[in-house]
């Protein structure tokens, strides 16, 4: 049902297989509630990867790590993280 005072937002379908893949990444599977989501600061983050905060502020601006705004600050869900170090993840051989 659409608001006439609040316009429903436009969304862009990604054009080639690269963009539909990285959307796919930014929707989670099964979501959780917000009670039950864990937001890391990016310098808990930058600590857990093991590396530096303008690293985590990289990945979070090209939407390789989804991220929430709070005020001027960024909160990373805790799942965003696992799921970002599993997908990195890479077994020499």
């Amino acid at each position: 049902m659409s608001n006439p005072e609040r316009p429903e937002p436009s969304v862009e379908q990604p054009d080639d297989e690269a963009a539909r893949a990285d959307a796919a990444r930014a929707v989670p599977a099964r979501p959780r509630p917000f009670g039950e989501v864990r937001f890391l600061t990016v310098a808990e983050v930058a600590a857990a990867m093991r590396v530096s905060k303008m690293t985590v502020y990289r990945l979070v601006h090209s939407g390789e790590l989804p991220a929430v705004r709070v005020g001027r600050s960024f909160r990373v869900p805790e799942q965003a993280v696992t799921e970002y170090l599993q997908k990195a993840y890479f077994e020499a051989g």
